[in-house]
């Protein structure tokens, strides 16, 4: 909170006058809105009889406009697709006559005999003439290709006759040996610049392999003619005898007066263009934008455009009839309708502007407005004059609010301003706060200054309470970690622990899960000759299974020295932790002893991890031993002893259920698998690296998982080399 002068801001003093604000606010805004509602609805009665007359006016010129259109659109594709269909029409049925003379001719072959297929003449431009083509390297003088062309030749006064009295650019029967005979009146087109004889890639051509592929009557995309250049479209027909293909009949069209009449059609109202089956524009007026023409190999299938409308209405087209449908393209909303043109599967696309379209209506909207315009503007001035002196009257309302706000806000907030200077005087010493006149005010003020001096009292008892429990808790981690260090030193931690026996070497690790632990190793000689190795989990946490395994541990090593088997001393262990276990505890143990000159170990396990083996120049591998029932269950256990034979560089490696157990923030245990995994990362490696291998993977798996069981590891490699 800040003070200016006589007023607190952020304080009660502010919010008080916030809170009349607020209603003198209320009420102005409640008679300012009933006061503006009326003017408004006088202005809206007025502007919603002017919107209906506009959109009376707007709705009857687009339907008006809408129904021309449908009509003369929809009539006048459908008569545009009709002509269109007759020319192809046209030619599918020379192809078809074309193809069934050349079937006739192969099935009766024996009828006909050999005519002459003349090469192409330089000099016969301007006349009809029979002309023979081939691919590259065929050799004409094959007799199979020889007889076949000496009766296609038959055919010739024929195709003369059919490109004479039709309107098709030329006319062809191929051979599936990659020879053509063709009619033209353009022979000099066959020859290069140094007057040979172009060869054609007959069967490669898209006349060819459509028919074969397909079987049927084709039409091929737009494409460019291989002698003129110029764009056309090829109509081809297979042929069979024998149901073996024999021949391809085709023929030319050159659509120079379909593409004129298409390219006439622009304008600014719009346009007319023709989608073959491919969804490519064949013909179009445009240069650029979705309806450009383009031969097939550049064009884009509209029916898979990105504009979903437009790539549905090419699609039914296709199909057939369409209705007007209004979709937007190239920056522009255009009226389209379609009319399929049936013989190949194409189809004819009428575009109209409606921008120019909807000219007539927005002339008559415009005119419209303007009559309006000027009504608008003097009933806006006579409102503008109402609003103002409805304002100056509100403002002078307003400020004799605010005024008796701030006198008011002040005198209930004084006897508050002084409590809270007391309360921020208080510290060190001084922390009682005591009820005073001022506070008696006999409201929530009162009530507040009362709930003070009682919270102040009780916080100098909260105070003495914490000081104490601060002592006791310094007190109780003083003794934990004074049990750590006990515990710590009750562990072998002398390390190398008998430099002084080269026969073997032993490496162990204890990592509690808090201060103390119940996991302990041990290891020591019970003679000259034999080594008692030890590793066990107690069960539970903490300080109750410290003291369990302290006393776990000292039974064990005084049963292993009184030179017992390790059978034996598992169940004298067991014998005398069961007469007196009141808190029902247990431990798992794996107690081996190993002769040091032999080599032989000899092991038992009372509920424990099994161990992990290495021989020499193997992995290690797990050592599944048998197993008894764990120390302090049951009275009278027997535990049952293996013995395994330690070669020179064989490792043992034995660990608590806290290794193979630990797990990571989803919650999946470490296990054994990759336990195994990081022995074998390093196996020659002395048996503190070990430990350090199998840890390091531990924590790359854990991560920033809580260790929740003791981690404890013990290594042994017998290197059987004798006593120095």
């Amino acid at each position: 909170m800040r003070q200016f002068k006589h007023f607190t801001l952020g304080g009660i003093q502010q919010k008080i006058f916030n809170l009349v604000l607020i209603v003198v606010i209320l009420v102005m805004a409640a008679y300012s809105v009933v006061i503006f509602h009326q003017m408004n609805s006088i202005n809206a009665l007025v502007s919603d009889a002017n919107e209906k007359q506009r959109a009376s006016i707007t709705s009857i010129s687009e339907n008006t406009m809408q129904a021309v259109i449908n009509q003369s659109l929809t009539t006048s594709t459908q008569l545009q697709a009709q002509v269109a269909d007759n020319i192809f029409s046209d030619t599918a049925d020379i192809v078809k006559s074309l193809g069934d003379y050349t079937r006739l001719l192969f099935e009766h072959s024996e009828r006909y005999s050999a005519r002459e297929t003349p090469l192409p003449e330089k000099n016969a431009d301007g006349k009809a003439s029979i002309q023979l083509l081939t691919e590259e390297g065929v050799n004409t003088e094959d007799p199979v290709i020889a007889e076949k062309l000496g009766l296609i030749g038959n055919l010739s006064e024929m195709m003369l006759s059919v490109y004479s009295r039709n309107k098709v650019d030329s006319c062809y029967i191929a051979l599936p040996e990659g020879v053509m005979l063709l009619v033209d009146d353009h022979a000099s087109s066959k020859f290069d610049e140094k007057g040979k004889i172009i060869p054609i890639p007959i069967r490669e051509r898209e006349w060819f392999r459509g028919a074969n592929e397909t079987g049927n009557l084709y039409f091929t995309d737009l494409v460019t003619d291989v002698f003129t250049g110029q764009s056309c479209v090829m109509c081809s027909v297979p042929v069979y005898a024998d149901g073996q293909l024999v021949a391809v009949a085709g023929a030319d069209l050159f659509l120079d007066n379909m593409e004129s009449y298409v390219n006439a059609s622009s304008g600014e109202v719009g346009f007319i263009c023709i989608v073959n089956n491919q969804g490519h524009v064949v013909f179009s007026p445009g240069s650029k934008g979705t309806f450009q023409a383009k031969t097939g190999d550049e064009a884009t299938d509209l029916r898979n455009a990105e504009n979903k409308e437009l790539a549905a209405f090419v699609t039914d087209a296709l199909k057939g009839n369409t209705d007007i449908r209004l979709i937007e393209a190239d920056g522009s909303s255009w009226y389209m309708a379609g009319a399929p043109i049936g013989t190949v599967g194409w189809s004819i696309l009428t575009l109209v502007n409606k921008e120019t379209t909807d000219q007539p209506t927005i002339l008559m909207e415009q005119q419209h407005n303007d009559i309006l315009t000027e009504a608008r503007n003097n009933f806006t001035e006579e409102l503008s004059r109402a609003r103002t002196t409805i304002i100056v009257l509100l403002a002078a309302a307003a400020i004799l609010g605010l005024t008796g706000a701030l006198l008011l806000a002040k005198r209930i907030v004084k006897p508050l301003t002084i409590m809270t200077k007391r309360v921020v005087s208080l510290g060190g010493e001084d922390l009682q706060f005591k009820m005073e006149d001022t506070y008696r005010t006999g409201d929530e003020v009162e009530a507040l200054a009362e709930s003070f001096a009682t919270l102040s009292a009780r916080t100098l008892q909260y105070v003495d309470q914490v000081r104490s429990v601060t002592a006791e808790k310094e007190r109780i981690g003083t003794e934990l970690a004074l049990a750590t260090n006990i515990q710590a030193s009750m562990l072998p931690h002398i390390f190398p622990a008998f430099p002084e026996r080269p026969e073997f070497d032993i490496f162990a690790t204890m990592d509690p899960a808090k201060e103390v632990g119940g996991d302990f190793f041990d290891y020591f000689l019970v003679d000259d000759d034999h080594l008692c190795i030890v590793i066990a989990d107690v069960s539970g946490k903490g300080v109750p299974a410290a003291l369990f395994m302290m006393a776990s541990k000292i039974v064990l090593q005084s049963a292993a020295m009184m030179g017992c088997s390790p059978e034996e001393i598992l169940r004298r262990a067991n014998d005398t932790i069961c007469s007196n276990n009141e808190m029902q505890m247990f431990v798992t143990v794996w107690l081996g002893v190993l002769e040091l000159s032999t080599g032989k170990l000899i092991a038992a396990n009372a509920g424990h991890e099994i161990p992990a083996l290495r021989r020499p120049g193997k992995p290690f591998e797990l050592y599944k031993d048998k197993h008894g029932f764990v120390i302090g269950g049951m009275e009278g256990v027997k535990y049952h002893p293996y013995e395994i034979q330690m070669e020179p560089g064989s490792k043992l490696f034995v660990y608590t259920d806290g290794v193979a157990e630990a797990n990571n923030m989803d919650k999946e245990l470490f296990g054994t698998e990759r336990m195994i995994d990081a022995l074998n990362e390093d196996p020659d490696a002395a048996p503190q690296q070990i430990l350090k291998n199998v840890r390091g993977a531990v924590d790359r798996f854990v991560q920033d998982a809580e260790q929740f069981d003791d981690l404890t590891m013990l290594c042994l490699e017998y290197k059987g080399i004798g006593r120095q």
